[in-house]
């Protein structure tokens, strides 16, 4: 069973109704403390699947009471243990609760701060171009996974995918922007080796990246699809082995090596393998985050939501069909 904890500032005058409409959700156990003479703070002790159903109701209140404020905490230990009573019957949307995933606005700020283009960001993005560089030229996998793992890369594609499913566009832009940054920082870097050396023909991590297939676009589906799971449910160990599966890092760098060299009709087979990878995280994410139930709550943000992430699904799977046809008469 996993806890978190809901803190929830209320003004005095709407303590007594706030007391009984918190009765309609699923609380483990809750207390009332006296913060000022103008303002109480309640704290909520709940399962984890039931944070976003209590958060949808604080945000529509907070629409209306603006002195209203809550924080949500994770809790790691509580005594004395709660025992999980068995229930009678599950309905099918309780069931869907069941995979636990984090409510929608915890996900939110993990992808609003990944959405920005930080000094730390593009520090490990720079020092992750250069070690997948080297550990490409010296035909090291395990540098180049090293180099995968410290790429903060997947992080603007996730919020770009998320920003879709919500329809929030100020987040979409922001998120876009950063990918695009994320890609031109170690494209740019592999673009300077490759005008001052020669390709590492002679490398396997090279080469690997100069051949594709369609099982690369099912590969990057699958991987997608797991790193979108392991988002959704705040599993950190299990992104960390997405990451080095749907690798746009090391096809990005080979792409700028071959523009480098001028090796202009070469460079298309990593490009396609790049734009496959980021196309399929994407699709994946998208679906994932829209079958785990992650929509807003106001009717016009539904609206919003319900055309992007429409535009977004037929888009992306155009793209990702016309790379799959691309494929099939390369290899063919």
């Amino acid at each position: 069973m996993e806890l978190q904890l809901i803190e929830v500032y209320i003004p005095n005058e709407q303590t007594d109704y706030f007391e009984k409409k918190i009765e309609e959700f699923s609380i483990l156990s809750h207390w009332r403390t006296r913060v000022s003479d103008q303002e109480r703070v309640f704290k909520l002790l709940i399962e984890k699947q039931d944070a976003e159903r209590i958060l949808d109701y604080l945000e529509k209140e907070a629409n209306y009471h603006q002195r209203m404020r809550a924080l949500l905490y994770n809790v790691s230990t509580y005594v004395p243990r709660i025992e999980r009573e068995e229930e009678e019957s599950v309905s099918e949307e309780e069931k869907q609760a069941e995979t636990l995933r984090a409510s929608r606005h915890e996900l939110y700020q993990v992808v609003d701060s990944s959405s920005e283009i930080t000094t730390n960001f593009t520090w490990m993005l720079v020092l992750a171009a250069i070690v997948a560089t080297a550990g490409i030229v010296k035909n090291s996998a395990a540098v180049v996974i090293g180099a995968m793992v410290i790429a903060p890369l997947i992080g603007p594609f996730t919020a770009l995918a998320f920003s879709a499913v919500l329809g929030d566009y100020n987040l979409m832009r922001r998120s876009a922007t950063t990918a695009v940054f994320g890609l031109i920082v170690p494209i740019f870097i592999a673009i300077s080796f490759g005008m001052l050396f020669d390709l590492p023909i002679y490398s396997d991590e090279f080469l690997a990246r100069t051949h594709i297939e369609l099982m690369d676009i099912i590969l990057a589906l699958a991987a997608g699809v797991a790193g979108a799971l392991s988002f959704v449910k705040r599993v950190s160990e299990a992104l960390v082995g997405v990451m080095v599966s749907v690798a746009l890092l090391p096809p990005a760098i080979c792409f700028g090596m071959m523009l480098g060299a001028a090796e202009w009709s070469e460079s298309v087979t990593p490009l396609i393998l790049l734009l496959v990878n980021i196309h399929a995280i994407l699709l994946s994410a998208i679906a994932v985050f829209w079958l785990t139930g992650i929509k807003p709550v106001n009717w016009k943000e539904i609206k919003a939501a319900n055309t992007s992430r429409v535009i977004a699904l037929l888009f992306v799977s155009a793209v990702i069909l016309i790379l799959g046809t691309i494929i099939y008469f390369i290899t063919v």
